[in-house]
């Protein structure tokens, strides 16, 4: 049985607190952190990669020592190659994750031109870090792709629903004759006058899974049209109902992806020491952010998940356009009886895979790797990853913004001095 089955349908009180326990003994000591951070020497850049290579991670890729990429080895990645960006990638940690999925230490790679961004991740993970970690849980997940069907009335169009919905076993067997990875699980449908949008959700094992679900659709639409007692007078494999690379109140309220929920709980001391702040003062630029946020229309309220999904999105081969979702989500604050801070950050749209897309290409794989997330049985895991390190940065961020040190932060690690 998956974590998502255990968890969401029918587990008893016992079993979730059997899966949540999950912290590493506070005994275990962490890896060391990265030296040199603010030393762009050769000499800084060489102890960093040596603390690296003490703990067996292979760097040859992304300190140019690889091989050069064969250009037919990019087929179905690229068109028209011209060549390769190069974006330096940073690394922050370790990161101590407790999760369902993702449990131990990590250096996580984060691929970004923005001064200040990695910095401000690193101190989010030591502190997060010291404080025990931070605990994370794949909920469920789906990637759901949304055909439209038009016809001549919606009595026509009430009967197509009527017709296609005891047909799910028979498009299950469809689906398995695209992929032996793809399994659907849901239809939805939608009646907007003669027009019919069926949003099909789809399980895509450790891809991303846009391209799968994209043509299991495509093969259950033809086969719907082929036999369908009323016959739609055009069809089209994506009504933009699905959300796919977009923010949307839809993909906000269930999950496109993987749902992944991170929370920590950072002791006062650890709060006043490293992050210069009271968490009554993080809890009061909270509530702020929030009413911003409100007025603003933003749909959830979050100070910038997009930074940590789009720089480890590059470094890992994800497809980087997927951000535009992937950063919906919920950040909360609050305090503790023993008077610590609580936080926790709520991603329904992770979508990432640890198999396919570009997570084949050389430092693809080798940022991969260093969070052992390369290859089969690891997206649950890889999700996990990203949702901590959002956590770590969040903490980061709210604890500046509140404090008045974002700006001088900004001004000495992002700012070019001559």
């Amino acid at each position: 049985m998956s974590i998502h089955d255990r968890l969401l349908k029918g587990s008893t009180p016992g079993e979730w607190s059997k899966l949540l326990a999950l912290r590493l003994p506070e005994d275990e000591p962490l890896p060391p952190r990265l030296p040199a951070g603010n030393d762009h020497t050769k000499k800084g850049l060489r102890k960093r990669r040596d603390v690296l290579r003490n703990q067996n991670i292979r760097l040859k890729q992304l300190s140019g020592n690889g091989a050069e990429i064969e250009p037919a080895k990019l087929d179905c990645n690229i068109e028209n190659l011209v060549g390769f960006a190069r974006i330096p990638v940073g690394v922050i940690g370790p990161l101590r994750i407790n999760g369902t999925n993702a449990h131990g230490d990590f250096y996580v790679p984060m691929a970004t031109t923005e001064g200040s961004l990695v910095a401000s991740y690193n101190r989010g993970s030591y502190v997060a870090s010291h404080s025990g970690g931070v605990s994370a849980l794949l909920l469920t997940e789906s990637v759901g792709r949304a055909p439209c069907f038009v016809f001549n009335s919606m009595a026509e169009a009430g009967r197509f629903i009527a017709w296609v919905l005891p047909q799910f076993e028979s498009l299950q067997e469809v689906v398995g004759r695209t992929s032996r990875h793809c399994r659907l699980i849901d239809i939805r449908t939608s009646l907007i006058g003669k027009e019919v949008y069926l949003n099909f959700e789809f399980t895509t094992g450790d891809a991303s899974g846009q391209n799968m679900v994209t043509l299991a659709t495509d093969a259950i639409c033809r086969h719907l049209v082929e036999r369908a007692p009323v016959k739609p007078s055009r069809w089209y494999v994506e009504g933009n109902l699905s959300g796919d690379k977009k923010a949307t109140m839809r993909s906000f309220l269930y999950a496109r992806g993987k749902k992944v929920v991170a929370e920590a709980i950072i002791p006062r001391s650890i709060m006043k020491r490293f992050l210069h702040i009271e968490p009554d003062e993080m809890l009061r630029y909270w509530h702020i952010s929030v009413l911003g946020g409100a007025q603003s229309g933003s749909i959830g309220v979050q100070g910038h998940y997009a930074n940590a999904l789009a720089a480890i999105f590059i470094a890992c081969g994800q497809d980087v356009a997927c951000v535009s979702e992937a950063s919906i989500g919920l950040t909360r604050i609050d305090i503790t009886s023993g008077g610590n801070l609580y936080m926790s950050v709520t991603l329904p749209n992770m979508i990432v895979g640890t198999v396919g897309g570009g997570t084949h290409l050389p430092t693809a794989r080798e940022c991969l790797e260093m969070i052992d997330c390369y290859g089969d049985g690891r997206a649950g895991k890889f999700a996990e990853i990203c949702a901590a390190a959002v956590l770590a940065g969040e903490l980061s961020i709210i604890s500046a913004l509140a404090t008045g040190e974002f700006a001088s932060a900004h001004a000495k690690y992002g700012r070019k001095r001559t």
